[in-house]
């Protein structure tokens, strides 16, 4: 697949800032991490009840693409609790809660090349978050929550007095599991705008609600979100071919 610049409908111009076409035979470290900021050992996201905890060894690199892998084996979370499942995640951010993130972007044209798994019960998704800590903003790029034939796109942000509200859109149905999709979103000071293989689905204009802080980029592979996988499922795999981001 080729490896595009921002859709045509992204104006203005252009330069990349990052880049990673998972050539070589391992995982970047100096581009990424393998979990979320709280990292101690491996990681979750308990708000969500997921019932993975990630680990390095559940991301690989090999043929040119990333490997996330979500596997059915009990696993003991340094938080003392035992996982039904391991799986895998990358990110830009920290090695742990206090040290400093290897790139976050303020504003650009994030984009991606994901196959996602075809396994009920597994949450693929594609993000971005605050580097500061306990800042209810975010930009989800794509997330397949539930179905794996719906991207679902979602802003978060905040009022004045720091109560969190979010907006969602949903494109498809596409049989996404089929093949690899260019998933992407154009972050402007005053707007943000999600593409589907280079085609703008969703856009939100008003300034009150588009984010305004540095982000990380988080590419992973959930499982138990919002509900947990079949008796028989006991593998999956996310994709993913290349990721850039530009920025004016």
């Amino acid at each position: 697949m080729s490896t595009p610049a921002p859709a045509a409908g992204a104006g203005g111009s252009w330069h990349l800032v990052f880049s990673d076409d998972f050539g070589g035979g391992s995982l970047d470290n100096a581009s990424w991490a393998t979990c979320y900021d709280w990292n101690v050992s491996g990681c979750t996201n308990a708000g969500n009840h997921e019932l993975e905890w990630y680990l390095p060894g559940q991301v690989s690199v090999s043929g040119g693409t990333l490997h996330l892998d979500a596997t059915r084996t009990p696993t003991k979370g340094s938080d003392g609790k035992t996982y039904p499942w391991a799986s895998g995640m990358v990110t830009t951010g920290r090695d742990n809660w206090d040290g400093q993130p290897r790139q976050t972007f303020l504003h650009g044209y994030f984009a991606a090349a994901i196959r996602i798994p075809s396994q009920k019960g597994m949450f693929p998704a594609f993000w971005l978050l605050p580097a500061q800590h306990d800042v209810p903003q975010e930009i989800d790029i794509a997330e397949f929550s539930g179905t794996t034939q719906l991207v679902q796109n979602t802003l978060h942000w905040q009022l004045p007095d720091g109560t969190p509200k979010q907006r969602q859109s949903w494109f498809g149905p596409v049989n996404f599991p089929a093949g690899f999709h260019v998933f992407a979103v154009d972050w402007e000071p005053n707007s943000v705008t999600w593409y589907v293989d280079g085609i703008a689905r969703w856009k939100i204009s008003n300034p009150a609600e588009i984010p305004s802080l540095p982000m990380e980029m988080i590419l992973n592979l959930a499982v138990g979100y919002p509900y947990a996988p079949p008796s028989g499922v006991n593998q999956a795999q996310m994709q993913v071919q290349w990721v850039r981001v530009w920025q004016h």
